[in-house]
């Protein structure tokens, strides 16, 4: 008897490649792989690549160097968004026997006949359509909490400095009723989470649905506990967004909205449709509206023409407004992109000082936005152990918390009163009451496709 294959799967980048990862991955366990953890031997190691910087794009070539040298028989699959737009880079790496671009990438097990080495790699790079989509749900038995759900992919904004519109395409949108047949299969499934993800999910648009629509839809489905919305443009969100966050026990009251700079200057250069003004009004009304909410931003450093004076600016979206964190990206010029034929290019060392402060400023402000809730209770999901046996996960409003109890396990809501906030920055809770009955012990048709 043959023994079975075996795949092994590395992501890069961000939730959205998770989510897809995990779709790939469900592909090859219906054709008969073995799912094994990455650095183990496989006949096939499939790399999901991201291409948002130049450090992402070398960490894809470290990763194929890593696989080739440990096993050097491995058949080696990059896919995604640096094979979409780097694949000529890539077809000069030694090993490397396949490269697919994010049109075909979710059908690259069907690319694969047999895992057998080629003398040069194969390139499946086809021109990425605008129609809406839908997806497969593959039945599994494997445990999780949350669930990334895609809505919808592309993106049609083309700010200067980015490349995901050349890497993923224009905006497209996922049929309204496939998403409704996913995110019920997974409540039947035992998930009591879900996230909505995608590149620019604010410009949903299927049919005459928009994402209100896809938000209020799901809200109305029996059994979610939580829906969660990923990062989303703010230019896209609707104010009646704020009053569902306010009134509803199953919408968190989170929010990632990317600002990029506090500069106007470097706003319009970077092609972004707001004022630094219209973003921090935006932040004080959900600020007013939702109290208890907690919202993120993603900040860059270092982008042509960047002062200190622009900088600052930056820095104050943190220390004077209620945001409370800020995910730091370092500009990193994209071929292609209108922001590399701009002048004033900022010296690395600046850039890597610029980064760290922002880092420096955004753990401050989460310590500053955790602290405001000791003594008080929030709802947590149980996701995993750490070494000294609590249980951490997320508050509704995105608070990490970690908390201890003999009779706790996976996937439980739990309600906790917030002590201390440790010296990691994790908010340690104290159960209160009994958690919600646990998950069935029943097999769940789970797609690990959404596994965050």
């Amino acid at each position: 008897m043959r023994e079975k294959l075996r795949a092994s799967f590395y992501t890069l980048g961000c939730r959205l490649n998770q989510a897809e990862t995990g779709l790939i991955s469900n592909s090859f366990r219906e054709r008969g792989y073995d799912i094994v953890e990455f650095g183990e031997p496989a006949d096939v190691c499939i790399i999901n690549s991201c291409t948002v910087t130049e450090q992402a794009d070398a960490k894809c070539r470290q990763i194929v160097r890593q696989v080739l040298r440990k096993n050097p028989d491995t058949f080696v699959a990059v896919v995604g968004c640096y094979a979409q737009t780097g694949f000529e880079a890539l077809q000069q790496i030694e090993g490397i026997d396949l490269i697919v671009g994010n049109q075909d990438k979710l059908q690259v097990i069907d690319l694969i006949d047999e895992p057998a080495k080629r003398p040069e790699p194969r390139i499946v790079r086809s021109r990425m359509t605008r129609s809406p989509f839908t997806l497969p749900f593959y039945g599994t038995d494997l445990p999780t909490t949350r669930a990334n759900l895609k809505i919808q992919d592309g993106c049609d904004f083309m700010c200067s400095f980015c490349i995901i519109p050349f890497a993923r395409g224009r905006a497209r949108s996922r049929a309204f009723w496939d998403i409704q047949r996913e995110a019920m299969e997974l409540v039947e499934a035992g998930i009591k989470e879900i996230v909505l993800t995608g590149v620019n999910i604010g410009t949903y648009r299927f049919e005459d649905k928009g994402f209100m629509d896809v938000v209020r839809m799901l809200l109305a489905i029996p059994g979610l506990r939580r829906l969660r919305i990923s990062s989303i443009e703010p230019t896209t969100v609707d104010e009646e967004l704020l009053d569902l966050m306010a009134d509803s026990e199953v919408l968190c009251s989170h929010l990632h909205l990317p600002v990029q700079s506090g500069s106007d200057r470097i706003l319009k250069s970077m092609r972004r449709v707001y004022s630094v003004r219209e973003f921090l009004n935006f932040v004080d009304r959900a600020h007013r509206r939702v109290p208890d909410i907690l919202i993120g931003t993603d900040i860059m450093v270092g982008f042509p023409g960047e002062t200190e004076d622009d900088f600052a600016e930056s820095c104050r979206i943190l220390t004077d407004t209620p945001i409370a964190y800020a995910h730091v990206f370092t500009y990193s010029e994209r071929p292609g992109t209108a922001s590399a034929r701009i002048e004033g290019k900022i010296d690395p060392r600046i850039k890597k000082q610029r980064s760290k402060e922002i880092h420096r400023l955004s753990e401050q402000q989460k310590r500053a936005f955790y602290a405001q809730f000791i003594g008080k209770t929030v709802r947590v999901l149980t996701e995993e152990q750490d070494f000294d046996g609590r249980w951490l996960g997320f508050s509704d409003n995105y608070i990490r918390v970690a908390v201890a109890g003999s009779d706790l396990h996976e996937n439980q809501l739990v309600m906790c009163e917030i002590q201390s906030i440790d010296e990691k920055g994790i908010a340690i809770g104290r159960p209160i009451g009994r958690p919600e009955n646990e998950r069935s012990n029943r097999k769940t048709n789970l797609n690990p496709k959404t596994v965050a």
